[in-house]
């Protein structure tokens, strides 16, 4: 059993994805980003940065409990557990980390800092909200390139590459990008999205999402003000 610290952002919707799809039995324990639960105790515990999501595998490597935090650092865990969507071919390895590493130091950070200053931010600066624009209709471009060579990101079939970024390319628009500019994204990014188990995973915790646009003025303090500057 995988006891799953999570909440329904990109970053957890890559690891729900890969439960899913792998068929590990794991119990989702909601962490409100919006309320502080990130900043508890017994999730820093887990979690040394605050950041969902984190996990305990309950038979971790010795058979005894094992935690760990990173999404992309839980993607190779759960496939060196099971097996499954990361190939034992050196080549495909490799190639499967390299864009594992793309999502974890570009799409990620890049992306995410789009949303923040094009939807959330307190004030509009056209600097930066031309600048994340500009960076994520680029990083579309790099994905868009790989694509129209390749059915698949990481190599010739669908690995924790594609689990990894595919979430976050669920709202372009958000983005400032226009996603028919990148055909090959998107007819790869709605293949993804037919998978039963992608289906499930994205709907984990849907019903906390929440249901009108921006954040309280108490939710913004959290998630981008002091709190989470507070030393612990």
């Amino acid at each position: 059993m995988i006891d799953l610290y999570t909440w329904p952002t990109p970053n957890g919707h890559k690891v729900h994805i890969m439960l899913e799809e792998t068929g590990l039995e794991y119990r989702v324990h909601p962490i409100d980003i919006g309320t502080g639960d990130q900043f508890k105790p017994d999730f820093m515990a887990i979690s040394p940065n605050s950041k969902i999501p984190a996990m305990v595998d309950q038979k971790g490597p010795d058979g005894k409990p094992f935690a760990l935090a990173e999404s992309g650092a839980m993607l190779f865990y759960l496939a060196s557990k099971t097996g499954k969507f990361l190939p034992n071919d050196l080549k495909k390895k490799w190639q499967v980390m390299q864009w594992v590493m793309f999502q974890m130091g570009h799409i990620g950070p890049m992306l995410g800092q789009a949303h923040h200053f094009l939807q959330y931010a307190p004030e509009k600066i056209e600097y930066a909200m031309n600048r994340y624009k500009n960076e994520a209709n680029r990083l579309y471009g790099v994905v868009e390139a790989r694509l129209k060579k390749a059915e698949w990101v990481g190599c010739d079939e669908y690995t924790i590459a594609d689990m990894a970024i595919m979430p976050w390319l669920r709202a372009p628009e958000r983005q400032g990008v226009n996603i028919d500019e990148y055909p090959n994204v998107k007819r790869w990014r709605d293949k993804i999205a037919d998978r039963p188990a992608v289906q499930r995973g994205v709907a984990v915790l849907a019903d906390r999402r929440r249901q009108t646009p921006g954040f309280s003025k108490e939710q913004a303090e959290v998630l981008f003000g002091a709190t989470q500057y507070k030393k612990r």
